[in-house]
């Protein structure tokens, strides 16, 4: 036995129970499990606080994490002047800084709750110096944390000269998924192409795929709907992601109408990134301001997958963020006025339970037979969580703790009130 939690609290909304892990995954699970505590090494009792399965972002740049500053700040604040800044950054990256910053993320990542991460990673630099990092960072952090990387033609398959050849070879390396950027090539036509031969690429291989597509306020950027098609017709349902979409905001609602079914017919994922669409997106408006994320309630209405990734933190196109899951879920719910119960409970899913699916985690989950991979949060259930950004109080590895954290409470010295202030409802 590894691990005994007493008195969880789960997201189902299931109270009072106990979970015990042994060899790293779940054995048993329910009320008052009788299993003496002289026989676990280690006894938590989460005094019926929320335990739930670990954090997934399914949309992150780790090759540029941290490298806020360099070489100097975004001063538009445009995702144009951030590819800009990175296309001048690249040339000076060095493997051992790229490294360093990498796992000083993977440790905020941990701290957060958060053990898995897709990672695009720039393949446009024909030395693949940010690969061979990345992958090297990948074997480290095996033991704590899912890095699964995406093979990411920053500057354009076609428009890039050797992007297409950088691609293979760095999927011949080790690199997991293909990616693709096709608003980016000179023409709609160059980007219809880029997705035709990654998704060929991809089916040859028995590859997934997760591309950056229509990261635009352009309406007629529709790039999304040549990823569909391909999807099916290269019989790759369930393999394939869109990520951003953001063009669909500013699409009418009769295309939309035709382009949802179509997404969900051909079992495509998207990935919506909350805090930096809102950030990049709607440059060129004054009022009103367009924010720029794609149509979650929406896609989640037409029953399309979706998920939300945390994408940039501190780089050249976003000089915010922390790791942090809960923030993601907590922005993605204001800006896609997700106010209802159940969206709310569905913004939490987007940072859990749907990334897991959409990068083929296996055995993910608070069930018996899964990886014993969990986290005590300090919330009675997954609204509260989103709500407080509640702090983690455990976080756990295949039945090992990580992480600890104290709960969140205050101190409060009032005149006529002196008390202890606990953010929680119902305690």
């Amino acid at each position: 036995m590894d691990l005994l939690i007493r008195n969880a609290t789960l997201a189902d909304g299931r109270q009072h129970i106990d979970i015990a892990i042994a060899n790293g995954r779940i054995v048993a699970l329910g009320h008052a499990l009788d299993i003496p505590d002289t026989v676990v090494p280690r006894i938590i009792d989460a005094h019926g606080d929320l335990v739930t399965p670990p954090f997934v972002d399914a949309h992150f740049h780790m090759d540029a994490t941290l490298s806020y500053g360099l070489p100097r700040v975004n001063a538009s604040g445009t995702l144009l002047e951030g590819i800009a800044l990175w296309g001048e950054l690249k040339p000076t990256l060095q493997q051992e800084a790229l490294v360093e910053r990498a796992l000083q993320y993977c440790d905020w990542a941990v701290a957060r709750g958060l053990l898995a991460i897709r990672s695009h990673v720039d393949i446009c630099d024909d030395r693949l110096l940010a690969v061979e990092a990345l992958l090297h960072v990948k074997r480290q952090v095996a033991p704590y944390l899912d890095l699964q990387l995406v093979a990411f033609p920053q500057d354009g398959l076609l428009r890039s000269p050797t992007a297409f050849a950088n691609l293979r070879r760095a999927i011949a390396m080790g690199v997991d998924v293909v990616g693709g950027i096709p608003h980016f090539e000179r023409t709609m036509a160059d980007g219809a192409e880029s997705v035709r031969l990654l998704c060929e690429f991809a089916a040859e291989q028995g590859l997934r795929v997760d591309m950056h597509c229509d990261e635009s306020d352009d309406p007629l950027s529709r790039h999304i709907e040549t990823l569909a098609y391909h999807a099916q017709r290269l019989g790759m349902q369930g393999r394939v992601t869109g990520s951003h979409l953001t063009s669909m905001h500013s699409m009418d609602n009769y295309y939309v109408s035709k382009l949802l079914p179509l997404i969900r017919e051909a079992g495509v994922a998207a990935i919506a990134n909350p805090l930096i669409n809102i950030t990049l997106q709607g440059r060129h408006d004054s009022y009103p301001k367009r924010r720029g994320m794609t149509r979650v309630p929406e896609m989640l209405a037409a029953g399309i997958e979706v998920a939300f990734g945390h994408d940039c933190v501190m780089d050249p196109w976003y000089g915010l963020g922390s790791g942090d899951m809960l923030e993601v879920a907590h922005m993605g719910l204001h800006v896609a006025q997700m106010t209802g119960q159940d969206a709310m409970r569905a913004c939490f899913a987007a940072v859990t339970g749907t990334p897991a699916r959409i990068l083929g985690l296996e055995d993910y989950g608070v069930e018996v037979g899964n990886w014993g991979d969990l986290v005590v949060l300090d919330a009675g259930d997954p609204i509260e969580a989103i709500r407080l950004r509640a702090a983690r109080r455990f976080v756990i590895r295949r039945g090992q703790v990580l992480s600890e954290a104290p709960a969140a409470h205050a101190s409060l010295h009032l005149p006529g009130r002196s008390s202890q202030v606990d953010f929680r409802l119902g305690h």
